[in-house]
């Protein structure tokens, strides 16, 4: 079974969750298992190798456990962007819009140098909104986007579009 045909087939797909009519792609039976983990961590390392990258970042919070283990097989560290009110440090924020409403990320004012090259990981790109907002505020602290991945991509949602500026990469669409 080839890499991408393993780590496709560890993703439990939950029909009618969080609400009717969605099918839920739930990576956690990919997360348990542990050559499939190894897998999807060294696709998404290979796919960004050549970047020089000089710090990941993780989206909250499925983000944290895929880049972790990326910032370390690239040789670099780890930065982690979270929902409002959970870095204890001085903070930037950055707001976007939803469906229905807003939300927002934040990310410590010190986390990234200028300069930096960097990458920002995810586990899902659906509308594409949480991304785009984590990757406006990285762009607020100077640092270069290297590129953007994702475990899993739900191209109908067309999340895509609101990244076109960047290099984005994912390892299994539906």
């Amino acid at each position: 079974m080839t890499e991408l045909k393993q780590i496709k087939a560890l993703i439990r797909e939950v029909p009618d969750f969080p609400e009717p009519g969605i099918s839920f792609k739930d990576i956690t039976t990919l997360l348990r298992d542990a050559s499939g983990l190894k897998a999807t961590v060294d696709a998404l390392v290979e796919r960004f190798a050549g970047e020089q990258i000089d710090v990941v970042v993780g989206i909250e919070s499925r983000g944290f456990v895929i880049g972790t283990p990326m910032a370390l097989a690239l040789g670099c560290g780890f930065v982690p962007i979270r929902k409002p009110g959970k870095l204890p440090s001085s903070t930037l924020r950055q707001e976007y819009t939803l469906e229905y409403g807003t939300d927002a990320v934040e990310i410590h004012e010190d986390a990234i140098g200028a300069g930096e090259r960097v990458l920002m990981v995810d586990d899902l790109l659906a509308t594409g909104g949480t991304m785009e907002a984590s990757c406006q505020l990285v762009e607020r602290l100077r640092a270069t986007i290297a590129g953007v991945g994702f475990i899993v991509e739900l191209e109908f949602l067309n999340g895509r579009n609101r990244l076109r500026d960047y290099r984005v990469d994912s390892l299994v669409r539906y």
